[in-house]
């Protein structure tokens, strides 16, 4: 390990960690890393490392309020009901999805699901009427709840397995002495996978998130108890995949997961179909999932562009730039999906047919 590392640094903790102790876990790596991350920092637009769709344009949080709005309406229009949002940002999202739901009639009470001081302080500015909770157990559990998680599921943890010559192993964090790095465990994992994919190829990983698993079980779990809907949205796939997608990306480029822990926002594409049999178990329905592209058309942004562009000519190529950003499929249209979820007594959500 080098001797000018800091003692605070998590790149040389983890090293001292693991040669105290041996390999740690993908999940530990993940875990420890973001938390560190976004406890310390505002990490989205220019002057961060990412943009997500809520800054990109006003247009995809009127959607959400729109979708939000309708499926109230036609729930008959419960009160009170709570408006929910986990990993909320700079709080963009929610700005403009209350707007638009406060003037289709819903006025919801608000409550915001972060941990990071630092986030905190950014969205108090945008919505101030928020309350705020560091997980979902402290929710209000006595009225209906409109959830939204946009780009929430993604940074959770994820395990991973790998099939090496001597059997599946825990795909581990270990160092070499200079840098952290990917191996494999020493304990057999051969009981944990499913017997279709048992015989894969060596060097073939197999990539779970037990934590998305959790949090939408509890979605689902709260929604079969409490009415409401949500919306999971994230970029993953519909269908089962093989392979690692752990990524890290700082100012704006991808970068080596492993080269700096804590500094870097580290993501796994969702897998949104292992989500799906756990909204049945916890009770909700499934709606669907569908690439955001198509849900967003569906709820009508194409016109909501037009509509903005007539009001405000000068900023019309802006917001046309914005909605190709969001709904081509060579952009953020088909990498990002749209999964809904309702209670069942609630209707069905709009864009998923």
């Amino acid at each position: 390990m080098p001797a000018a590392a800091p003692k605070d640094d998590l790149r040389a903790r983890f090293a001292r960690l693991i040669a105290t102790s041996g390999p740690i876990s993908i999940a530990h790596y993940i875990a420890e890393s973001n938390a560190r991350y976004y406890a310390s920092r505002d990490p989205l637009g220019v002057t961060g490392d990412f943009t997500t769709a809520p800054e990109i344009s006003q247009m995809f949080g009127e959607m959400v309020g729109v979708w939000l709005a309708d499926i109230w309406q036609r729930a008959g229009g419960p009160a009170p009901v709570a408006y929910v949002e986990l990993g909320p940002g700079r709080g963009t999202l929610a700005r403009d999805a209350l707007r638009v739901m406060e003037r289709i009639g819903l006025v919801p009470q608000v409550h915001l699901v972060e941990g990071s001081p630092a986030l905190r302080a950014v969205q108090a500015m945008l919505v101030p009427q928020a309350q705020w909770h560091d997980d979902l157990s402290t929710l209000p559990d006595d009225l209906p709840l409109l959830v939204v998680a946009n780009e929430f599921l993604d940074a959770l943890p994820v395990r991973q397995l790998v099939r090496t010559a001597n059997g599946w192993r825990e795909r581990m964090v270990g160092w070499d002495g200079e840098r952290l790095l990917p191996v494999a465990g020493d304990r057999p994992m051969d009981a944990a996978i499913p017997p279709e994919l048992a015989d894969l190829a060596d060097g073939a990983i197999v990539e779970t998130s037990p934590a998305a698993a959790t949090v939408t079980g509890e979605i689902a779990r709260r929604l079969a108890a409490q009415g409401g809907a949500a919306l999971l949205i994230d970029y993953g796939h519909a269908q089962p995949r093989i392979g690692s997608t752990l990524q890290a990306v700082r100012a704006h480029a991808g970068v080596d997961p492993f080269a700096h822990p804590g500094e870097a926002d580290l993501t796994a594409h969702v897998d949104f179909a292992a989500l799906v049999p756990i909204v049945g178990q916890f009770g909700s329905r499934w709606l669907g999932t569908v690439a955001q592209g198509a849900w967003l058309q569906a709820m009508g942004i194409e016109q909501r562009a037009q509509a903005l562009a007539s009001r405000f000519p000068s900023q019309a190529e802006a917001v046309a730039a914005g909605l190709q950003r969001l709904v081509a499929p060579d952009a953020m249209g088909d990498l990002f999906k749209v999964m809904g979820l309702a209670a069942p007594p609630w209707p069905d959500g709009a864009g998923f047919a």
